[in-house]
């Protein structure tokens, strides 16, 4: 490839102003505020957003999920990339136009923070053509110093929603984190610096799938060619493309859209707003358009209801119901059960058989204040003995108790089925388990 060669060609684009700049900017708004605001909100005294992967724990909107909820989130990937499939088909990639944090950090810090310390498009090639020197030297220091700050900011908000911001922005993280939040740092810093658009034409996979999930009726971003060609100063009279290059030179993947579509392009629509530009200001409308295979070739309108949109909607709206419904079902306790490390059973001398069990209790509710929960092991025959302690938890705490069960040796079947049950003033949740005996004609021999 070019750039491993020494021959690559820097993509410098043109600022632009426009209708689909400033749509880019504010679905970049939002993005920059989901990464640095998100992380320092509160709900009820936990994160808003946390993955607390040291304890196995994820807090979204004051609710906890641990590893049982397993199929919880199993849908919920599902979903996003149903999501991302049916997006895909209906409006093309507008995820990596509007909201791919890729595209968002490049054209709306990266080249904001070239164009304030090293000028205009002209200056920065006409700089770079001449060579090294202190103007040219002193002005890479400082943006590439920019690039670090702001690979560190962007690594730490994101680590945010691993670790409590409290403590990862005032040191007392683990090292563990601040040597992730240093991984990622030098990844955005060689991203920013170097790699730039070619992680989109060269890394991103999401480039290369995209085929299979559009069809003739997915928007692209295209060139009226009819009316455009052929190119050159006597077209200007009847709309034509007057070859001006403008489309090109803001690109911040260095295409002509007038190529065709190409895998490259990330339907930024920049390209739209400089063409859109010149064309008015010649009386014009504008060569290049968010349009469809479709209607580029004059086969009608634009069908919404399709068998890729019907197939994709309707399995999207099947996951989310799926999400809805696991949600509205999960018991807010949940209850795991361990057989305690040792022996099966053990014979007490009073003629009881023994099983001691650790039972761990999490409280997933997101109510305020303690809660009391109590042990109880149902299926029992009779005479048997339960020897338990209640837990007290708060929102989100995890805790563990040892329940001691008894049976009558004659009553202490190989292999009894048992259920424990922990209940709560927020509801009742319960485990299966067995105990384990010598079996009821043990001591006849």
């Amino acid at each position: 490839m070019a750039i491993f060669h020494g021959s690559r060609q820097w993509v410098v684009p043109l600022t632009i102003h426009g209708t689909f700049t400033r749509l880019h900017k504010a679905s970049s708004a939002l993005l920059f505020a989901f990464l640095l605001v998100v992380p320092w909100l509160r709900w009820k005294g936990e994160p808003l957003i946390l993955a607390d992967l040291a304890t196995r724990r994820m807090v979204v909107l004051g609710q906890i999920f641990t590893p049982s909820d397993g199929v919880l989130i199993m849908l919920l990937a599902l979903a996003a990339a149903f999501s991302l499939f049916l997006f895909t088909t209906v409006f093309g990639r507008i995820w990596c136009g509007y909201f791919c944090p890729q595209s968002v950090f490049m054209i709306n810090l990266v080249h904001p923070i070239e164009a304030w310390i090293e000028g205009t498009r002209s200056e920065r090639m006409r700089r770079d053509a001449a060579g090294w020197s202190f103007d040219r030297a002193w002005r890479k220091a400082a943006k590439w110093a920019a690039f670090a700050a702001v690979a560190v900011g962007v690594s730490m908000s994101f680590m945010g929603f691993f670790a409590r911001t409290e403590l990862l922005w005032t040191g007392q993280a683990t090292p563990g984190n601040y040597a992730v939040v240093a991984f990622f740092s030098a990844v955005w810093m060689f991203d920013f610096t170097w790699f730039r658009e070619q992680t989109c034409n060269l890394v991103c996979p999401y480039a290369r799938f995209q085929g299979a999930l559009t069809d003739d009726h997915s928007l692209v971003i295209s060139y009226d060619v009819p009316r455009g060609e052929p190119r050159g100063k006597t077209a200007r009279a009847r709309g034509g493309c007057i070859d001006c290059k403008k489309c090109v030179v803001v690109c911040p993947q260095g295409i002509d859209i007038r190529d065709g579509f190409q895998l490259e392009c990330i339907a930024c629509g920049r390209c739209i707003d400089a063409c859109t530009d010149v064309m008015t200001k010649l009386g014009h409308p504008t060569l290049v358009r968010y349009s469809t295979q479709a209607a580029d070739e004059g086969r009608g309108t634009r069908s919404w209801l399709r068998p890729r949109t019907l197939v994709y909607g309707g399995a999207l709206t099947a996951l989310l119901a799926g999400v809805v419904g696991v949600t509205v079902l999960r018991d807010a306790i949940e209850v795991q059960v361990d057989r305690a490390p040792g022996s099966l059973f053990v014979r007490d001398d009073d003629g009881f058989v023994r099983n001691t069990y650790m039972v761990h209790v999490t409280d997933r509710s997101s109510a305020e204040g303690e809660r009391t929960y109590a042990v109880a092991v149902d299926g029992l025959p009779d005479g048997s003995q339960v020897r338990s302690r209640p837990l007290t938890l708060t929102a989100g705490q995890r805790s563990s108790t040892p329940v001691v069960v008894r049976i009558p040796e004659a009553a202490a079947a190989r292999t009894l089925p048992l259920v424990v049950t922990v209940r709560g003033t927020d509801g009742e949740a319960r485990h299966a388990t067995t105990f384990k005996g010598p079996g009821a004609d043990a001591g006849k021999d």
